[in-house]
């Protein structure tokens, strides 16, 4: 794991440790029975025309505070009436300001599918996830061994829960391929720097076979950005800064996504 990354998992584990023992995973497995069916993430992001992953994110290690006061339920509104095909919620606390709460009162306002944005690598977290009314969850490449990401994908999966699985170089999506992803994201994002090159996504985006779901993600900050994307192969885009930095965040998807 590179510098940045490691710093975010060592506070997460710190966290995780506590919420253990607050809420067991007994507790999460009994609140599940209760929850209705998930929405079908996979669809959402292969319908026809530009689809976009919405993300609401307060802050970032690279930019700091990006959006705050989060309004979650009203921005959640406005970009699915915008035309998101989904929403992605950071529930990271130290870096991103986010948290699991912000999932769940997004959940009771939309019926687009969600994804958990986290840096997931126990059950536990995937259990949350679902528990929070979560349709998906990611698993990043660069923080997980073979063995790891092919454990917490199969729990996913057990639970209904679609996976992101989130790679940034040739090596991850090789990774990614072997072990069974059906959708692949390429992140723009340097994790050891936090700085985007949209360069990299388009580089590497024709790796990924046709068949898989493929995710352009960071560095969006444009229609003629996703058309390009699009060309080269992907069927939908996940954009968080662009998005939350507008004043009407539901105006600038409009934007983005015109044909």
């Amino acid at each position: 794991m590179e510098r940045v990354l490691e710093k975010i998992v060592a506070a997460s584990r710190r966290e995780l440790a506590l919420r253990k023992t607050a809420v067991p995973a007994a507790e999460l497995e009994r609140k599940l029975d209760g929850l209705p069916p998930v929405r079908d993430f996979r669809a959402a992001l292969t319908a026809p025309g530009m689809q976009v992953i919405a993300e609401l994110k307060a802050a970032s290690p690279s930019k700091g505070i990006i959006r705050q006061p989060l309004e979650v339920e009203a921005l959640a509104v406005e970009l699915e009436r915008s035309g998101a095909a989904a929403l992605s919620v950071l529930t990271e606390r130290n870096y991103f300001l986010g948290g699991l709460e912000n999932l769940e009162r997004a959940r009771k306002v939309v019926e687009l599918p969600l994804l958990r944005k986290d840096f997931i690598y126990d059950e536990y977290q995937i259990l949350e996830a679902r528990a929070a009314g979560a349709d998906a969850v990611l698993l990043i490449a660069a923080m997980l061994v073979p063995a790891e990401y092919r454990r917490l994908q199969k729990f996913a999966e057990s639970l209904g829960l679609a996976v992101l699985s989130e790679a940034h170089t040739a090596g991850e999506i090789a990774m990614l391929l072997d072990n069974g992803a059906s959708i692949v994201g390429v992140n723009a994002r340097n994790l050891s720097t936090f700085a985007t090159d949209l360069g990299v996504v388009a580089e590497l985006m024709g790796r990924i076979p046709a068949d898989k779901v493929r995710v352009s993600e960071s560095a969006l900050k444009s229609n003629a950005d996703l058309k390009q994307m699009k060309r080269l192969g992907a069927d939908a885009f996940l954009i968080g800064e662009t998005l939350m930095r507008a004043a009407s965040p539901g105006e600038k998807l409009c934007e983005l996504i015109a044909k």
